[in-house]
């Protein structure tokens, strides 16, 4: 039985925002609804940042899970681990420095991750490029 791969995490800040600003961007473009990241550096050893988005249907939520695991893999040579990906309701990317929640709006507020991640501390909104 093979084991299953670990993500892969960089000992190097620059790399970890790079990753970070990459996602960010790559949700942006595909008009992701309400993101918003959470630093975890700290407070958890899984993640330096938690990334959670919602998409309007589990087919936007498909399309930016694909498109982002692409851009992660082309721009900066890392595979990740997905799932979820089948039914597109929540879509888990585990990028190793940064871990991405793609949500359809009704799921994404029953589990209410924002919250459980929090700690007490406001997540950070993503302010909305497009709207610049």
């Amino acid at each position: 039985m093979a084991s299953s791969p670990q993500a892969y995490r960089s000992p190097d800040a620059d790399s970890v925002e790079a990753l970070h600003q990459l996602v960010l961007a790559s949700l942006d473009d595909d008009q992701a609804v309400d993101a918003v990241s959470i630093p975890l550096a700290g407070k958890s050893s899984i993640a330096d940042h938690m990334v959670i988005a919602s998409g309007r249907s589990t087919r936007q939520v498909a399309s930016m899970a694909s498109k982002l695991t692409e851009k992660i893999k082309s721009d900066l040579g890392r595979s990740v681990r997905v799932e979820g990906l089948p039914t597109a309701d929540w879509v888990l990317i585990d990028a190793g420095d940064v871990i991405v929640h793609l949500f359809r709006p009704e799921v994404r507020s029953f589990y209410n991750l924002e919250r459980m991640w929090a700690f007490g501390d406001a997540p950070v909104a993503v302010p909305d490029a497009s709207a610049h």
